[in-house]
């Protein structure tokens, strides 16, 4: 099995969240995927970020605001 470091962004509002995880890959199956961590730790952010938490998202991303920008 091998791992390699991926970046995960997920949106929700006016905010990104920028989350780091490790996707692995294998020779069988559904490769590459998500330990079960990393897939609760995205869950667990976008839930916080919907409730606008952002101390509790901050603590397994980085986060950021989106605003729009005048064409």
């Amino acid at each position: 099995m091998h791992t390699r470091k991926h970046t995960k962004y997920i949106v929700e509002g006016k905010y990104v969240a920028e989350v780091k995880v490790v996707l692995l890959e294998d020779e069988e199956g559904w490769s590459p995927y998500l330990s079960l961590d990393d897939a609760l730790k995205l869950d667990s952010v976008r839930e916080a970020l919907k409730k606008n938490d952002l101390e509790s998202a901050k603590k397994s991303a980085t986060i950021y605001t989106l605003s729009p920008v005048a064409a």
